[in-house]
C-alpha cells in the first residue's frame, strides 16, 4: 500500500481495525478506564449490530476484528464507539483519582487543538487502520497477532491469561466479554 494512503472502511464488511489514544498515551493501566472500554463494546453489541471475532485491550490502543449486522454500518458503530468511549473515559479522568490528570487532559487538549472536528479534547487518533479480511489464513494471522500482543508485551506468559481480550474466548475460559463470537463456527459469515 502507498505511504500516505489511509485504511478507511470502505465497506461494510469484516475488519482488522487499530484504534489507538492521542500521541499514545497509556491510558488503559487503570481498571475504570479499560472496563469503560468494555462496556462501550458491549452496549455496541447488544444496541448497534456490532459483532466482534476477537479483541485486545492493549496500555493505548484496542484491536479488533469485527463486522456489523444491517442496517448498521461498521464504519458509523465505530465512529459512534469511539465518541461515547472517549467521553466517558475523559469523564473519569476530570472525577474520578487520576495522577496523571492535568498530563494527560494537557496532551488531550494539545491534539484537540490540532484537529477542526474537537473542542475541548480529543483522546483516540484519527482512523481505525482499518484492513479488509479477504482469506481465511489472513484473518487467522491477524487473530494470533491480536491474542499474542499481550504475551509480546510480556505483561503474561500465556494469551488466555489476558483479561482484556478474547484468547480467553478461543480457549473455552471465562470471558470478560462473552459475547465475542470464535472465528470456527462463524468463519462463513466474516468474510
Amino acid at each position: 500500500m502507498k505511504q500516505g494512503v489511509k485504511h478507511t472502511i470502505k465497506k461494510n464488511s469484516s475488519y482488522f481495525l487499530t484504534l489507538t489514544v492521542v500521541e499514545w498515551i497509556d491510558v488503559f493501566t487503570r481498571k475504570n478506564h479499560k472496563d469503560a472500554i468494555i462496556d462501550s463494546l458491549r452496549f455496541c453489541i447488544e444496541n448497534k449490530g456490532l459483532n466482534i471475532y476477537s479483541f485486545c485491550l492493549m496500555s493505548n490502543h484496542l484491536n479488533l476484528i469485527a463486522n456489523c449486522n444491517e442496517p448498521f454500518e461498521l464504519k458509523d458503530v465505530i465512529r459512534d464507539f469511539k465518541k461515547f468511549s472517549s467521553k466517558k473515559i475523559l469523564n473519569q479522568i476530570l472525577n474520578e483519582p487520576e495522577s496523571r490528570r492535568e498530563w494527560m487532559l494537557k496532551e488531550f487538549t494539545k491534539a484537540a487543538d490540532n484537529s477542526p472536528k474537537h473542542k475541548n479534547y480529543k483522546f483516540w487518533q484519527e482512523g481505525n487502520h482499518a484492513i479488509e479480511l479477504y482469506k481465511e489464513k489472513f484473518t487467522w494471522d491477524k487473530i494470533n497477532y491480536i491474542h499474542m500482543n499481550p504475551v509480546e508485551e510480556g505483561f503474561v506468559n500465556h494469551e488466555s491469561e489476558w483479561k482484556y481480550s478474547s484468547a480467553s474466548n478461543y480457549h473455552e475460559k471465562e470471558s470478560i466479554l462473552p459475547e465475542v463470537y470464535c472465528i470456527p463456527a462463524r468463519l462463513q459469515t466474516i468474510h
